[in-house]
């Protein structure tokens, strides 16, 4: 697969990406039939004949299950595996050519009776407990008709529309109060997004690249303020992470150079979680839209930065801010949460100051939610306390588990 800087930070096929899209516009009416005529009856088959698949597979050398996780897992499949472990829960992943994520976990304990007892769950990605799925599931991930919903829910949302058609994009964007952003419907981790779009040339650049992933682009206004990331486990917010761009800040004495330097000494940046700012094209076009090179003098307290992204490969930085969110915005996020009754969210949202309300800001508001989080982000964190979010969803999905914690 050719490498595609606008996939950083993890690269994703966009032919595959692209297709899996479409298909599952054909198949959705027939699923959709099947779980109206059958209810939950395709989960419990699915999970009874998974294992033993696995089994064979394994038996006929077609796959391979993994005890421990390696190179080939997210940051996010460690820490919940590392957790797994502090509570004496027995993971394994099964491995089938490219396909992963696939796990099996079990835990033994005893009743209040003393009798032994054993669970095992099977789940892709992360586990959300219960059989069956909530009916937001199907569309959370999808951010044009979460946009709509949330809206009329009173969820603070930027405006916007979505667009198949370049003629449509243009019309949605003649709508807009400018700057406004281009992103893929369907997809994550900021791949092939675009900010600061202006003029329709630049508009029309955003879409262009953003249909590589997806056939629906969506063209919305550019919020104001940072960008946070807040994960709500049985819909209760657990955490919240600033994400901020690879920045550094002016000192009014030394040039930009000199500051990139500086903050690439940082020892959290030789890896594996967070990296050093690289200079590339990208970078020079940020700087470009700055008004500034790398000699240049940056006065005292103005923030420079290199990227679009706030991804950690490209020089991103996180903070643990939970213990700073007013009541307010923990209010609107569990808001959230109660409205998708779903047990597991990522929700990715922009706002100036995490510690005053929302309803006292304008330009913030809710830019998409996940249905497969990366907790990670609360475990790996540049600046702050670690949060383990990943204990939280272990004590909901396996209760019987925090007796059993290694202090």
């Amino acid at each position: 697969m050719k490498h595609c800087k606008d996939c950083e930070p993890a690269q994703e096929s966009h032919f595959i990406a692209y297709t899996s899209v479409v298909l599952g516009w054909l198949d959705e009416p027939f699923f959709g039939l099947m779980e109206y005529m059958f209810e939950n009856t395709a989960d419990r088959i699915a999970d009874k004949i998974a294992i033993p698949f696995f089994n064979l597979m394994v038996a006929l050398r077609l796959g391979y299950f993994a005890f421990e996780p390696d190179e080939r897992d997210s940051w996010r499949t460690k820490c919940f595996w590392e957790e797994a472990k502090r509570r004496g829960i027995r993971m394994k992943e099964f491995h089938l050519g490219p396909i992963s994520d696939a796990f099996v976990a079990e835990y033994e304990y005893k009743d209040k009776k003393g009798r032994l007892k054993r669970k095992q769950i099977l789940f892709d990605g992360l586990p959300r407990p219960g059989l069956g799925e909530s009916v937001s599931l199907k569309w959370m991930d999808n951010k044009g008709v979460m946009k709509r919903k949330f809206k009329k829910e009173g969820i603070p949302v930027a405006e916007g529309g979505v667009a198949f058609t370049g003629r449509k994009a243009l019309k949605i964007f003649g709508q807009l109060k400018k700057p406004v952003i281009t992103k893929p419907n369907l997809g994550s981790r900021s791949r092939h997004t675009m900010i600061h779009l202006d003029t329709p040339e630049k508009l029309m650049m955003g879409f262009k690249k953003a249909k590589k992933l997806s056939p629906l682009v969506v063209i919305e206004e550019e919020l104001r303020g940072y960008l946070f990331r807040g994960t709500l486990i049985g819909g209760k917010l657990k955490g919240v992470v600033k994400r901020d761009q690879p920045e550094v800040t002016g000192d009014g004495v030394s040039t930009l150079k000199k500051l990139w330097e500086k903050e690439n000494e940082r020892p959290e940046r030789n890896g594996p979680v967070f990296h050093k700012i690289p200079i590339d094209k990208e970078t020079e076009k940020e700087l470009a839209r700055q008004g500034v090179n790398m000699e240049n003098v940056i006065e005292k307290k103005r923030v420079i930065t290199f990227s679009e992204k706030t991804s950690r490969g490209c020089g991103g930085t996180t903070m643990e801010v939970s213990e700073m969110v007013h009541p307010d915005n923990r209010e609107m996020l569990e808001h959230v949460g109660r409205f998708l009754r779903d047990p597991l969210v990522g929700v990715d949202f922009i706002m100036e100051d995490i510690t005053k309300s929302w309803k006292k800001e304008q330009h913030c508001g809710v830019i998409e939610c996940n249905s497969l989080p990366f907790i990670d982000l609360h475990h790996y964190v540049m600046f702050g306390k670690p949060n383990n979010v990943a204990g939280a969803l272990w004590d909901l999905v396996l209760p019987e588990s925090k007796s059993k914690i290694k202090i």
